[in-house]
């Protein structure tokens, strides 16, 4: 093999090494973009979930002070 065939074939190599690079360099903005989205999500999701939180806890409360009240009406 001549040295110009070497060099021929490091250049094809190099070519597709930029070439996945490229490609490699495009998923990965893309995966980004895509974990930016589900961040963004998640923290309306937290925020959601914290709402349903005190909705449930406020819930809680007025079903203990309906016992309550219940109860003190059955002793009466």
């Amino acid at each position: 093999m001549t040295i110009d065939e070497r060099l021929d074939r490091l250049t094809e190599r190099h070519e597709a090494l930029t070439g996945h690079v490229e490609i490699l360099t495009a998923d990965i903005s893309q995966l980004t973009a895509a974990v930016e989205k589900m961040s963004h999500r998640m923290d309306d999701l937290v925020i959601k979930v914290d709402d349903l939180a005190t909705g449930f806890s406020t819930l809680a409360e007025i079903a203990r002070n309906h016992e309550r009240r219940i109860g003190g009406l059955e002793q009466r």
